[in-house]
């Protein structure tokens, strides 16, 4: 029996149950994220819309309800989101060229 080829099997087995976790968590998270993308695209046309600026002046001027959720109202919230997201697609791009070899 040989020592060194039994870890070796071990090790191979742990990085393939492993891997194969990852690989499926990730599919899962891109298959949520590319059905969310026409959401996330609607939001940012809407940021960057006079329909935004009413709604932000209507919150400053306490016209809008105490009670509704406006953090699509806070201009870092979604610029952030939006930042994020640019890094996350630019991210993705590397790891595709890092691994088309």
């Amino acid at each position: 029996m040989n020592t060194e080829q039994i870890e070796r099997i071990r090790r191979m087995e742990q990085v393939l149950d492993t891997s194969s976790e990852a690989v499926s968590a990730l599919a899962s998270a891109l298959e949520q994220y590319q059905a969310l993308l026409p959401s996330l695209q609607e939001l940012a046309e809407y940021y960057s819309s006079p329909l935004w600026v009413e709604d932000f002046e209507a919150d400053e001027a306490g016209i809008l309800p105490a009670d509704l959720k406006r953090g699509v109202l806070s201009e870092d919230a979604v610029y952030d989101l939006l930042c994020s997201h640019s890094h996350l697609i630019k991210e993705l791009k590397t790891i595709i060229e890092k691994n088309r070899r």
